[in-house]
């Protein structure tokens, strides 16, 4: 696992956090809880992402241990 998946999605959820707290005082509850979800979404794309990637790497493992044991 990189660092740089840590500061990425440190950096999102602070985004996230300072925009909530702003549209919360001004009265934008509702685009609050949006931007909320919008950042969940995001986060969850990007982990996604990497559990793509590591599913792949871990297929491509077993495919060269099934190779090499024939």
């Amino acid at each position: 696992m990189d660092v740089d998946l840590i500061f990425k999605i440190a950096a999102v959820g602070i985004l996230v956090a300072v925009l909530n707290m702003l549209l919360s005082r001004s009265g934008r509850e509702d685009q609050a809880l949006m931007t909320t979800i919008a950042g969940l979404v995001v986060v969850l794309v990007v982990l996604l992402r990497e559990i793509s990637g590591l599913f792949d790497l871990i297929k491509s493992l077993f495919g060269l241990l099934k190779w090499t044991c024939s």
